[in-house]
């Protein structure tokens, strides 16, 4: 099983590992492809031009310290990405605090999707950042579209090294748009997107769907559970306690009566 998160714009910002080596990175396919879009991302933070690189970045004035903390990403210190990201669904799903078992599975199978990296493993080191996979860098254009293509060739083989079956995406649209597994493949009809939805009015909820598919994976690595495709999700989903429909093939709603 593989599953593929979103970062957070939360982010620890307290590293105490050395500086970012991008050949340790998880998917080593990635490396030139990640020095490329951290080489214009320095350069824009660093370039003198706040204004500039705040509009890129989409940075509101309060933020704009974030432009410093890009232009010495070089030399910044890192901690794992598992520790970096700080946001709802990380703090539900709580890596910190799952026994050793489940600490490895998460190690083998959770991806976070990243602006900066492309993708990262959970135990890569890396600095705090802002990029989001909605940015257009002046160079690059717009990263979704700059990570598509380098995405195409890493994923497939790391969703086979992770022990083939399900490749469950929780990721937002913004980095979906990054990668798609190719229509009709195998893997395509291996994987499974999860909505969360309000059990009353079966509207999409917001803020609880983060900590809702944080709850899922927490679930999951627990249990040790291992669906090789989308029913086999819904099965062990079930068992864990949630309430699951299926929308549409590969597509499930999991719902929740709380919205807070």
């Amino acid at each position: 099983m593989l599953v593929l998160l979103p970062p957070s714009e939360g982010k620890a910002t307290d590293g105490t590992g050395p500086a970012v080596d991008l050949g340790s990175l998880s998917l080593p396919g990635l490396t030139t492809a990640r020095a490329t879009v951290l080489d214009e991302l320095v350069g824009l933070c660093a370039g003198g031009d706040e204004d500039k690189a705040a509009d890129v970045l989409g940075l509101s004035p309060g933020l704009r310290g974030e432009i410093a903390r890009n232009a010495g990403l070089r030399d910044a210190r890192t901690r794992p990405a598992g520790e970096i990201y700080t946001g709802v669904l990380y703090d539900a799903l709580g890596l910190d605090t799952l026994d050793a078992a489940a600490r490895r599975r998460a190690a083998r199978s959770l991806l976070v999707f990243s602006g900066l990296w492309g993708a990262v493993g959970i135990r890569d080191a890396i600095p705090a950042y802002r990029c989001s996979m909605g940015v257009r860098l002046p160079a690059l254009g717009a990263l979704a579209t700059y990570w598509r293509t380098h995405l195409a060739e890493a994923l497939p083989d790391a969703a086979e090294a992770a022990g083939g079956g399900l490749l469950l995406d929780l990721r937002s649209s913004a980095y979906g748009a990054a990668w798609k597994p190719a229509p009709r493949s195998a893997l395509a009809g291996r994987t499974a997107t999860v909505r969360v939805v309000q059990a009353e009015t079966r509207k999409v909820v917001s803020h609880f769907n983060k900590a809702t598919k944080g709850r899922i994976v927490r679930a999951l690595l627990e249990s040790g559970a291992r669906p090789e495709n989308p029913d086999a999700l819904v099965a062990a989903l079930r068992d864990l306690g949630f309430t699951v429909e299926v929308a549409a093939p590969g597509r499930l709603d999991v719902l929740v009566t709380d919205v807070h």
